[in-house]
């Protein structure tokens, strides 16, 4: 589904002191399967992410979506491909928004509102009819155990609850690929055993699961189909 040519990204560039966190990598990163990139801080793994996931720009080389579902793009039919490094932001936005689901380091979920308005929060730009978003999103939050919680502020949650409405809100516009960065290094040995039993349930829905991670609970589970070691920006073993 994912496909990188010799991506490469550098900050400061042409500025005296130059960094390339992301150094000349090529990947192909399978459809409908998970993948774990895996490395210590500073490797470059959530860096790759960020542009995979339409979220920054490479410096130079090409990245590739395979399989995009129709109406991503005005002129795409599903099952098209599209190179996605020289696309307009408001196109990158489409992607992003139709594509991927994101699951942050932090949950990144805001304080103050109700579990169920924050997972309604992504499709408020789409324009979807609120009964429908709502309807989906009460769906989601009772399949992942948190019905009593709908409600409730997030200040109140659990770190386990935080994270699985965070899953939910990565869910709630039904992406293809769930992109989810060191999603368990806030989780103790159970709870990060929970959230790859419920990756082992959306793998199985046939999306595609791309994690960064350093935690062997993730790296050394039977779920990982591909796991790709990166340090100091490239590739190491995996690719």
């Amino acid at each position: 589904m994912i496909q990188l040519d010799r991506v490469v990204k550098t900050y400061q560039a042409g500025l005296a002191t130059p960094f390339t966190a992301v150094d000349d990598v090529s990947l192909d990163i399978p459809a409908g399967k998970l993948t774990v990139l895996k490395g210590p801080s500073g490797s470059g793994k959530t860096t790759l992410l960020t542009l995979i996931g339409c979220m920054a720009r490479p410096t130079s080389g090409r990245i590739h979506l395979h399989g995009l579902p129709a109406g991503t793009l005005p002129q795409l039919a599903d099952g098209d491909a599209l190179e996605i490094t020289s696309l307009p932001e408001r196109f990158l936005t489409a992607i992003r928004r139709r594509t991927f689901g994101f699951i942050f380091q932090q949950f990144n979920l805001v304080r103050g509102i109700s579990v169920l308005e924050n997972v309604l929060l992504p499709t408020y730009p789409t324009g979807e009819n609120h009964r429908q978003a709502e309807a989906r999103a009460i769906s989601r939050l009772e399949s992942l155990g948190l019905a009593r919680h709908l409600q409730a502020s997030v200040d109140r949650l659990s770190g386990g609850e935080a994270q699985r409405v965070a899953i939910a809100r990565a869910l709630i516009n039904d992406p293809v690929a769930i992109i989810a960065d060191e999603p368990t290094a806030h989780l103790d040995s159970r709870l990060s055993e929970d959230f790859m039993e419920l990756m082992g349930r959306f793998k199985a829905e046939g999306r595609t699961l791309l994690i960064t991670s350093h935690d062997p609970i993730v790296y050394e589970s039977p779920l990982a189909d591909l796991v790709v070691e990166m340090r100091d920006g490239r590739i190491v073993t995996g690719a």
